[in-house]
């Protein structure tokens, strides 16, 4: 049998920043991966693009991981900023120099739309460093476009590839005709827009970011017990705030706020090029939230049977927020 990664939630972890220096705010950060850790996530994915990686100092990045590998047990992807080889390769080597065994594999986009490009880029990766690879395809924030087809032929032409994060629209399609011709664990991301259909496309869970993961992990679970009406049941109620965080150019300062408001990070701070939080939706956003609150106090997901490293923060299904 071909490794792959586990099925369930991989949290995309935000970096919280604070003041208006906007520095790494590591206590913030670390509750946030106590926190996905205490509702049951499978993993947690650092350094992604909603992690603001490409804005962190090569020491930020350090930092980023090292909380994470003393304040969660859970396994770990790095993500990997690069589309050029050599600087992926030191990127990686870094993160394995902080992450060591907790690293259960790193997050490398595609890096052209040719599949021999990406393999060739791929292998002297794992030659290079050893890394298992999770390979994303998310043409938004990588600019490169690449077929279904090629996706598929270079994770069989890569064993050390252990997943594949599918997020080029329609993610369905994609996730259903990779599952069909893969052996590894397929996911979905875009915060859960398309969880449902994913799912019942063949997708082994999300790897993504939401204000309330709780309800993406409930969805999950919900679908692997029970089925498909189980899982729209668990995740109808949160789908508005999805779709409010998902807002094009705005959807990081959007799921910042949000994840401020109930009280998870301290500040909602974006470094550039994002933008600002924009107040006009406030209005909306509190009513989200507060929907979101009410659903999750009326059903509870599963308490997981995880350890944790410190207490989680209190208040964390209201909209106050710090």
């Amino acid at each position: 049998m071909r490794e792959s990664l586990a099925h369930g939630v991989w949290g995309v972890v935000a970096t919280p920043f604070q003041g208006s220096t906007l520095d790494v705010d590591s206590d913030s950060l670390a509750g946030l991966v106590r926190y996905y850790e205490s509702i049951g996530a499978a993993g947690l994915t650092v350094l992604g693009v909603f992690g603001e990686a490409a804005g962190l100092t090569p020491a930020e990045r350090t930092l980023v991981l090292e909380v994470a590998v003393e304040e969660t047990g859970l396994p770990l992807v790095a993500g990997v900023t690069s589309l050029y080889t050599g600087t992926a390769i030191e990127e990686i080597r870094a993160a394995q120099a902080t992450a060591g065994e907790r690293l259960a594999a790193v997050m490398v986009q595609a890096n052209s739309a040719n599949p021999a490009v990406v393999v060739a880029h791929l292998h002297a990766i794992h030659q290079a460093t050893g890394a298992k690879v999770v390979l994303q395809d998310y043409p938004l924030a990588s600019g490169v476009g690449i077929s279904i087809e090629s996706l598929i032929s270079v994770v069989q032409a890569c064993r050390f590839v252990i997943a594949v994060k599918a997020e080029a629209p329609p993610t369905s399609v994609a996730i259903a005709r990779l599952a069909e011709a893969l052996e590894v664990s397929v996911f979905g991301g875009l915060g859960g827009q398309g969880l449902l259909d994913e799912l019942v496309a063949g997708a082994a869970g999300a790897m993504t970011g939401f204000s309330y993961p709780e309800a993406l992990i409930a969805t999950v679970r919900a679908w692997q017990t029970d089925g498909y009406e189980a899982a729209r049941d668990a995740l109808l109620p949160y789908l508005p705030l999805i779709n409010f965080e998902q807002q094009v150019r705005i959807a990081l300062p959007v799921r910042k706020e949000c994840l401020r408001q109930r009280g998870l990070i301290a500040d909602a701070g974006v470094r550039a090029p994002g933008a600002a939080f924009p107040e006009v939706l406030r209005p909306s956003m509190l009513k989200h939230l507060a929907a979101a609150a009410a659903a999750l106090e009326a059903r509870p997901p599963a308490p997981a049977t995880v350890p944790t490293t410190a207490p989680v923060p209190a208040a964390l299904t209201t909209v106050g927020g710090y």
